[in-house]
């Protein structure tokens, strides 16, 4: 189910700004603590 407000990235969009918190503790800025070029980003919501 989408939400009212989401929608879909699409080619040259710039994704989101958006703070994750790592298994180590530590907070990753996305997307400025990327660095340049491409990157994957895989998320693991754990339990339901």
């Amino acid at each position: 189910m989408t939400r009212k407000e989401s929608r879909l990235l699409d080619t040259n969009d710039p994704f989101p700004q958006m703070e994750m918190q790592l298994i180590s503790g530590e907070t990753l800025k996305v997307p400025e603590g990327l660095g340049e070029g491409y990157a994957v980003i895989l998320l693991y919501r754990g339990h339901w």
